[in-house]
């Protein structure tokens, strides 16, 4: 007897019940549930503000797969707070020149609470 081991994938994912949808926000995509806190590139708006996302490009609900132009669904989300990333810094040096430069920079990101997918 042979026994089919359920893969976490996009399209195994009705073993869970669970409804998610992929959104594209500020030019990449994220797996998105109902709930689901996230940090996303920085956002226009004030703390509290609600936002849409109109760009679905996959639904799942109980196994129902949407995907392409038949999806018809909008992201509502909240704006809980706007943060900055880890410094990352950047160093350049040439040997034998005396040529050191060190710059730094902290990307900027909104956390934002997915509220329903409509």
């Amino acid at each position: 007897m042979l026994i089919k081991k359920q893969s976490n994938t996009f399209a195994g994912n009705y073993f869970w019940n669970i409804m998610f949808a992929v959104v594209k926000i500020a030019g990449q995509q994220f797996k998105v549930q109902k709930d689901q806190e996230i940090f996303v590139h920085q956002l226009a708006g004030n703390v509290g503000d609600k936002v849409e996302f109109a760009e679905v490009l996959l639904t799942d609900n109980d196994g129902k797969v949407t995907v392409g132009t038949d999806v018809k669904s909008v992201i509502k989300a909240e704006i809980l707070s706007h943060v900055q990333g880890d410094k990352v810094i950047a160093f350049k040096m040439k040997r034998r020149k005396g040529f050191r430069k060190k710059v730094g920079h902290r990307t900027h990101f909104t956390k934002i609470r997915i509220n329903e997918i409509a």
